[in-house]
């Protein structure tokens, strides 16, 4: 029974942890909970075209994954600034690694929409610090916020993007 209202639990429903409950690892329909060691071990093993990209992973949680990302002449457009695609990569690739740190054994995820509003330039030689939340955590899709933000804190562009959950046998 729910604690809050009373009423019985459909088979395999979730119920939420009180406000005061410990933090547990998530534990999505389909497997058992990963362990914060596995998240990080999941998290920091970024594929290779976000070293390239100098992708730096900050911090690791089920409900917010920060990284960083220096804005090099390669990475920049004519006008001196952090390029669009860069901004995206930036924030795609992050967005990706928060479902993979929630997803149960067996499932992997891909991108199937993104949304971005660019709100201010990055500037060749700043870090950008991207920040990614979950709007929702799902069985099949997970719908991630990431702000981007300058060194001065300010947001410079905001991504939403909904992955999807899948089955991955290779």
């Amino acid at each position: 029974r729910c604690r809050c209202t009373g009423r019985a639990r459909r088979p395999g429903q979730q119920l939420r942890p009180s406000a005061g409950a410990p933090w547990a690892p998530p534990r999505l329909p389909g497997g058992p909970r990963m362990d914060s060691d596995e998240q990080e071990r999941i998290a920091f093993d970024q594929p290779a075209f976000a070293r390239l990209l100098g992708f730096k992973l900050i911090s690791v949680a089920p409900d917010e994954v920060v990284a960083e990302m220096a804005v090099t002449p390669e990475l920049a457009n004519r006008n001196g600034v952090m390029h669009g695609g860069a901004i995206m990569a930036l924030a795609d690739n992050l967005g990706g690694t928060a479902t993979m740190i929630n997803l149960p054994p067996g499932k992997t995820t891909t991108t199937v929409e993104s949304k971005t509003n660019f709100l201010r330039p990055i500037r060749i030689g700043d870090t950008a610090t991207a920040r990614a939340v979950p709007l929702h955590k799902g069985r099949t899709t997970m719908v991630w916020q990431t702000t981007i933000t300058r060194p001065d804190g300010k947001a410079a562009a905001v991504v939403t993007q909904t992955q999807l959950v899948i089955e991955w046998n290779g």
